[in-house]
């Protein structure tokens, strides 16, 4: 009899094996900070976990794990899926029926911007897989006869991204603020300044190689190639230990030639954010 209730218990715990959603535990981290800090990693696994031991029908089986930054370096939650390799990882998984679907702590994991939580769902969806997360359960895909569920899905999104924008805008502010009264706010500092603290100070080396330079043009009449060119002879320290350069003396000896030098960025770095931001915008219609 003993022989017989062991057996009949083996095959009821193989069938549910058998029976049990295969899942992709997926986690997230921001920020470099936020992998040690706050909703981190170890808190993310343990709540899919907890979730993933009270499911009974279907059961649940974490099949693997994956994650998008670690205490090197976050993975913004608006990053687009051939972004996150750890998601694309459980992608594969799905698609190659390794896994029936994914499992995260919750829809703000996946996703903090609207647009990529509906392309994240959608092309879980279109491969076959499922889409849980351990503060929900089954989101399950979009139905005509249900358009609530739709509705109240996107909102969670719309205000995980609204979530997300006044940080943003607080930290922006922050800067600012601190910017206008004369402190350190962000970027790297000027030359003849260092931070220390998050507050700049002086920097005597520096300070002491511009002097320099300034004596070499007033009173040696000196262009900016020649100070470059007598800087790397006498070892004058740079910025970040590089060489000296005309353009780079001309920029910190002439107010005006570091002025449009710094024009010239901010129009740089805007052509780039809107590269940047067409070619994201081309990916994510793709992914739809």
């Amino acid at each position: 009899m003993g022989i017989i209730a062991y057996a009949h218990g083996y095959d009821q715990i193989m069938n549910a094996l058998d029976t049990a959603l295969r899942l992709i535990l997926v986690r997230r981290v921001s920020t470099a900070g936020q992998a040690v800090d706050g909703y981190g990693l170890d808190a993310q696994e343990a709540a899919c976990r907890r979730w993933s031991t009270l499911q009974t029908t279907p059961g649940v089986r974490i099949a693997h794990m994956v994650t998008d930054g670690d205490g090197k370096a976050g993975k913004s939650g608006t990053s687009l899926l051939e972004e996150r390799p750890g998601l694309m990882t459980a992608m594969q998984w799905i698609a190659d029926n390794r896994a029936d679907g994914i499992l995260a702590p919750n829809l703000d994991r996946l996703a903090r911007e609207l647009t990529v939580q509906e392309a994240v769902l959608s092309y879980v969806w279109a491969i076959g897989g499922r889409v849980f997360t351990a503060d929900h359960g089954e989101h399950l895909e979009d139905d005509a006869s249900d358009p609530m569920r739709t509705a109240m899905r996107q909102m969670r999104g719309v205000f995980h991204q609204l979530d997300r924008g006044l940080i943003i805008k607080r930290l922006t502010e922050g800067r600012s603020a601190k910017g206008s009264r004369g402190g350190y706010a962000y970027g790297a500092p000027r030359f003849g300044t260092r931070a220390v603290d998050k507050e700049l100070t002086a920097d005597e080396r520096e300070n002491a190689a511009l002097e320099q330079m300034e004596r070499w043009r007033d009173e040696e009449g000196l262009g900016v190639r020649a100070i470059a060119a007598r800087a790397n002879a006498e070892g004058l320290p740079t910025k970040r230990g590089g060489r000296w350069h005309a353009t780079t003396v001309a920029r910190l000896l002439s107010p005006d030639a570091r002025e449009k030098a710094r024009q010239q960025a901010a129009r740089a770095r805007a052509e780039r954010k809107e590269q940047q931001r067409r070619e994201r915008a081309a990916r994510l219609l793709a992914q739809r």
